[in-house]
């Protein structure tokens, strides 16, 4: 779902927000209340079919939104005040322009702005309804301390798009589907990523693309455990991912090498 008006990250933004904040433009930011009565930061980059940057009109993360997201998240004055990105972000904007201009240093820009604020006890949750890819995910919502992920076809969660994957890899769609059956990590879904153990939560939405009162009343409670859980764990980082249920199993290759490394470092 790539037109403005209809993304899932454009339709959950203008659900949750409670701001009544301007729709138009690439980034989205608000206010949210949760269902405990907590008012949260809100934000989302959506499409702009009017993007005066071609690369960046169907919700990728490129040079604006970038810039902008950075800005926006260093300028919250309570400290203590949750944040919530939705995301739906089919990759970062590849083009010559955001190459030339250097797109990867202002990613880096969000990175560091988002994972400072969390780092300094600011709680961030990671709203995915739709696309998480590439490095638009990496620039938003996996810096989050928790991960709350809605579980429907649309949602796809991988390092590049599938069939860019595909060629990347020189196998076909057919293949690489095939070989994700075994092997979550090459997988696209929402749920084989769930399976990592990476996500705190996944729920199922009735209507993931235009949500009603009992959808949005979901994910508000869970968002709320999701903070309960940040704030109970007295920690900033993102260990939870890796000390996860799921992770114990599906990434256990991956804490032994992490704790050879901090055992010889």
């Amino acid at each position: 779902m790539t037109d403005h008006g209809t993304s899932y990250g454009t339709a959950w933004f203008s659900a949750l927000d409670t701001s009544g904040a301007d729709t138009s433009g690439s980034l989205l930011t608000g206010h949210t209340v949760l269902a405990d009565g907590t008012t949260a930061a809100l934000a989302a980059v959506v499409p702009d079919p009017d993007s005066r940057f071609p690369r960046a009109r169907h919700g990728e993360v490129g040079l604006r939104e970038s810039l902008d997201l950075a800005a926006w998240v260093n300028s919250l004055d309570d400290p203590d005040m949750p944040l919530v990105i939705v995301v739906d972000v089919p990759s970062q904007a590849y083009g010559f322009v955001e190459e030339q201009f250097g797109l990867n240093t202002t990613m880096a820009t969000a990175v560091n702005a988002i994972a400072s604020t969390r780092l300094a006890g600011r709680p961030v949750i990671s709203l995915v309804v739709g696309n998480a890819i590439s490095g638009a995910f990496l620039t938003t919502g996996l810096q989050a301390n928790r991960i709350v992920m809605l579980d429907h076809d649309g949602v796809q969660v991988q390092v590049m798009g599938k069939t860019a994957a595909a060629r990347i890899t020189r196998r076909t769609v057919e293949a690489m589907e095939k070989a994700a059956e075994s092997v979550p990590a090459m997988a696209f879904d929402g749920a084989s990523f769930v399976s990592l153990g990476g996500v705190f939560e996944s729920l199922v939405a009735q209507n993931p693309a235009e949500p009603g009162a009992d959808d949005i009343l979901a994910v508000k409670d869970a968002l709320d455990r999701a903070l309960v859980d940040i704030r109970d764990s007295g920690t900033t980082d993102l260990r939870s991912r890796l000390e996860s249920r799921q992770a114990q199993t599906a990434r256990a290759l991956s804490r032994t090498v992490r704790q050879v490394v901090d055992e010889r470092w």
